[in-house]
């Protein structure tokens, strides 16, 4: 057994969802495995990690939209509001969503869908550097 680990940085323009399956694949198809297992976690409490269509860029836009009906900004409930109204939530969609994916490979290959891509979800307004450890394990 053998491993592998990696950061990839991902900047972000504001929420919404972004893609970053292309900086994985070489990454992992770099590392010669036949068989393992990709982790990947976020490092961010505001940010989070999903498996989503990559087909239709009509899926994020409604899975953004989504997500601003079902946790609404400045909201009078929330107690954490130093960092702005976006910030709880934020923290509040990452707990929904998660910030950590576990991808199989089977064959050399990440065993993604036909359709599948892996998206960090950003649930802030503004910008950011966002962080994304890999850890990969297999032979």
């Amino acid at each position: 057994m053998q491993q592998a680990v990696a950061e990839f940085t991902i900047s972000t323009r504001g929420k919404g969802l972004y893609e970053f399956t292309r900086q994985v694949v070489p990454w992992v198809g770099d590392q010669r495995f036949t068989s393992g297992l990709l982790t990947l976690f976020c490092r961010h409490t505001s940010a989070s990690l999903v498996i989503q269509e990559n087909a239709d860029p009509g899926v994020q836009a409604d899975l953004t939209q989504y997500f601003e009906r079902l946790v609404p900004e400045n909201s009078r409930g929330y107690t954490h509001t130093l960092e702005g109204p976006d910030d709880m939530p934020a923290h509040i969609r990452a707990a929904l969503t998660g910030v950590q994916l576990s991808i199989p490979l089977i064959g050399g290959q990440l065993a993604l869908g036909a359709w599948q891509g892996i998206y960090l979800f950003e649930h802030r307004s503004v910008p950011h550097r966002r962080s994304v450890a890999a850890h990969l394990l297999g032979e």
